[in-house]
């Protein structure tokens, strides 16, 4: 049994225990999930639905034309779901030569939307319930409206100011002229339309059918490369997990074109320092912990591509047991380091989890990338359309540059804790380049230092951003944060309730023979519930 801890941190929240239980960023859409449970489905189908009921309710960091990665446990075996989508088959490095970087909004950072595919894909293999009844509640909501929550109608008003000029974002968001405000209804017949037809033909409306031919006319309309054939040709990939263990669990991750493996790396790394002789909010253990995450993060940003392209540096490279122990040892363990990316081989999103009584644990991730994503909304659909081209490098020497159908470096990643012969912890935390940071932090809280998953999710947190800098939530206290500035970190203070740079977590941790344990982000609107 997990063991609380003796760290105290402010939280709006308690721990929630049962053996059904939902751990959401938005109440609606985990009250969604948790419908289909005491409806006689299992974990999938809730896990699914809350997914689903997102794109309507949390528009501002997913939505139908999202890309999503699943991890699950069936009960007997571990499985991992790749459903990103890949670039348009007209994306050669020639369409984009004279520029500095990747368009970050418009048509020209849109890949394929993969969502709709790992909806499918997991319920056709998974799931109890029929497909359509998944969707029931969101379908509710964005035909009926749902009033908007605060932390939502922050991110929905800085988003007006950014996107309105995008072709079809205004008439979809922009309700007489602007974002809602936290209270106001909002209702989107377009995405219950979408919504409907999905249901009914299990995906091929959207990737084949009449909402992949109205994509590929507004993309024409607006000189744009996405096509129908682009749509029809995507597929999500059953790709295993890949792992790293630390003490007696191991952490599972999707293997690239994500940056789970970071997470692993830096697991790897603090494995190898005196992590487990340190406290959980110790200065020093911040700071090893910051290290090592940039090793990692730094690996990352230089070699992760869609992993059809990892032929110079693969997988195996970076996870090596002596490249990561050499790793380690370049830490200073009283002082900053600026690191640049090793030498493995010689020569940025709505995250949820559910479980259930037969002991099915599910990891889902979806996500637009920045917030709507590119800005482009297809008329009369609802369907927002991610920005994940700005994944790719423009660099031809680089396996991530960009190219015909090929998966961008992608940020979004489930994470999945396991033991010996059984599931310890389903989890994850959005929020961009956080997420592999967010990763080693819950782990090393929840299974290194003891705490509770509601603890581990209240707890303080950094972020590795760029050289030496590192950003803190402004809630640790002064003497950590003048420690870590002592020690050459260049220090940014933010507020504490900034769920978008300090990401957004939910967690289910396993009791033992029986039931769960899970806690959900106070940064967020979310909640944790069960039964």
């Amino acid at each position: 049994m997990l063991v609380r801890a003796n760290h105290h941190y402010p939280s709006r929240r308690s721990a929630v225990a049962a053996d059904n239980v939902v751990s959401a960023s938005h109440p609606l859409a985990a009250q969604a999930g948790l419908s289909m449970l005491a409806r006689g489905g299992n974990a999938v189908d809730a896990a699914l639905a809350t997914a689903i009921t997102l794109t309507v309710v949390e528009p501002t960091g997913n939505g139908i034309g999202s890309d999503a990665f699943a991890i699950l446990w069936d009960g007997k075996e571990l499985h991992g779901l790749n459903a990103s989508g890949r670039s348009p088959s007209a994306w050669t490095p020639e369409r984009f030569a004279g520029l500095d970087a990747m368009p970050f909004h418009g048509w020209e950072s849109v890949t394929v939307p993969g969502a709709v595919s790992a909806w499918v894909a997991v319920s056709s293999r998974f799931g109890k319930l029929p497909f359509a009844t998944l969707f029931e509640p969101a379908i509710g909501y964005a035909e009926k409206g749902f009033p908007v929550s605060p932390v939502i109608a922050a991110l929905w008003a800085r988003a007006e100011h950014q996107l309105s000029v995008q072709p079809g974002f205004a008439e979809t968001f922009l309700p007489s002229g602007h974002a809602p405000q936290a209270g106001d209804y909002f209702a989107s017949p377009g995405h219950a339309r979408t919504l409907r037809l999905i249901a009914e033909t299990k995906g091929k409306a959207f990737y084949e059918g009449e909402i992949a031919e109205e994509i590929e006319a507004f993309a024409k309309a607006h000189g744009a490369a996405l096509t129908v054939s682009d749509m029809a040709a995507h597929k999500a990939d059953w790709c295993g997990t890949i792992s790293r263990s630390f003490d007696d669990v191991s952490l599972n991750e999707i293997p690239p074109n994500g940056q789970g493996i970071a997470a692993l790396m830096g697991l790897g790394i603090l494995a190898n320092t005196n992590i487990r002789d340190l406290d959980a909010d110790d200065p020093l253990a911040m700071h090893i912990q910051i290290e090592a995450m940039k090793l990692a993060l730094r690996d990352a940003e230089a070699f992760v591509s869609d992993l059809d392209h990892m032929t110079t540096v693969t997988v195996d490279d970076l996870l090596d047991d002596g490249y990561l122990a050499a790793r380690a040892r370049e830490i200073d363990g009283q002082r900053a380091t600026n690191f640049g990316a090793g030498a493995p081989k010689h020569g940025g999103t709505v995250y949820l989890t559910a479980a259930d009584s037969t002991g099915m644990m599910v990891s889902f991730i979806q996500s637009n990338y920045a917030g709507f994503g590119s800005g482009i909304v297809v008329p009369n659909t609802g369907v927002a359309l991610q920005n994940r081209g700005a994944g790719f490098s423009l660099d031809p020497k680089h396996q991530n540059c960009v190219g015909p159908n090929k998966r961008p470096f992608h940020t979004i990643i489930p994470g999945f804790l396991m033991g010996q012969d059984a599931p310890v912890m389903s989890f994850g935390v959005m929020g961009g380049p956080m997420q592999a940071q967010g990763h080693v932090q819950m782990v090393l809280r929840t299974q290194l230092w003891g705490q509770d998953p509601q603890m581990a999710v209240d707890a303080p947190r950094w972020r590795v951003t760029d050289g030496l800098g590192v950003a803190l939530e402004s809630s640790l206290p002064a003497a950590t944060i003048q420690k870590l500035q002592a020690m050459g970190h260049d220090i940014t203070l933010e507020a504490p309730d900034n769920a978008f740079g300090f990401g957004g977590a939910q967690l289910i941790h396993r009791l033992g023979d029986r039931g769960y344990v899970a806690g959900s982000d106070p940064r967020k609107d979310g909640g944790a519930i069960g039964f």
